[in-house]
C-alpha cells in the first residue's frame, strides 16, 4: 500500500491529535483519505508553522517516514506573521527554505512532489493588504512545481472564485482558514488533480 503524506500549517493540521500518528484531523486530509481508501494516508500538518518550522521537522515528520507522496501546503503564515508581527518573511527567504525541503526529499527519498498553492480571500477587509506579501510566495510555489516536476494544485484563484460565487465567510470567515465547505473544495481539487497525475 503506497502512503501520501501531507506537510503544512493548521489548514492541513486541522485540528488533528498529534498525540495519534494516525490522526488525520477534520479537514481536507481527512476527506481525501475517504476518497483514496486504497491509500494510507499521513498528516504532519502543524498549526503556526511557518517554512521555517516546517524545515526543521522535515527530517522527522517527512524524510524518515518514506512516504510515496509528499503533499505540502505552506506560506500562509509566512505572509501573516510579516503583518502581525513585523517579522521579516521575505520572498527570497521563502524561496530558498522552500528549495531546500524539496532538495532534501529529492536526495533521500523517490517520493512524488505534489505543492498547493497558498490562499487567502479577502475578508476581512485588511487580508486585501496581504496579497502584495502572498502574492510573490504563490508565483515561488509555480516555479518550484516546475522546476522538480511536482503535482501542482491550484487553489487561490479557485477558492476566491467559490467565494465570489457562495460568500467569502462560507469558505473562510477569516480569509485562511476554510470552513468545512472549504475543506471540501480542496480536496476535491487535490483528488481531481492527484487522480489525473497517477493516471499518466
Amino acid at each position: 500500500m503506497e502512503t501520501i503524506l501531507f506537510q503544512g500549517d493548521s489548514i492541513t493540521d486541522a485540528g488533528r491529535n498529534r498525540a495519534d500518528t494516525g490522526s488525520l484531523g477534520n479537514g481536507y486530509v481527512e476527506m481525501i483519505a475517504r476518497m483514496l481508501p486504497e491509500f494510507r494516508v499521513l498528516n504532519r500538518g502543524v498549526s503556526g508553522d511557518l517554512t521555517t518550522d516546517m524545515r526543521a521537522r522535515f527530517e522527522k515528520d517527512a524524510i524518515s517516514l518514506a512516504p510515496d507522496y509528499i503533499s505540502i501546503l505552506i506560506g500562509i503564515n509566512d505572509t501573516w506573521r510579516s503583518f502581525s508581527e513585523w517579522r521579516d518573511t521575505s520572498t527570497s527567504a521563502y524561496r530558498a527554505i522552500y528549495t531546500e525541503v524539496l532538495e532534501e526529499t529529492v536526495q533521500k527519498t523517490d517520493a512524488k512532489l505534489i505543492l498547493m498553492e497558498p490562499f487567502v480571500l479577502p475578508i476581512p477587509q485588511d487580508r486585501k493588504e496581504w496579497r502584495a506579501d502572498l502574492d510573490p510566495k504563490i508565483q515561488v510555489v509555480r516555479e518550484l512545481a516546475s522546476k522538480y516536476q511536482a503535482l501542482y494544485v491550484p487553489l487561490d484563484g479557485m477558492l476566491n472564485a467559490a467565494g465570489i460565487a457562495q460568500g467569502y465567510a462560507e469558505i473562510a470567515p477569516d480569509g485562511v482558514h476554510p470552513t468545512k465547505r472549504g475543506h471540501e473544495l480542496i480536496a476535491e481539487a487535490w483528488y481531481s488533480s492527484f487522480t489525473s497525475f497517477t493516471k499518466k
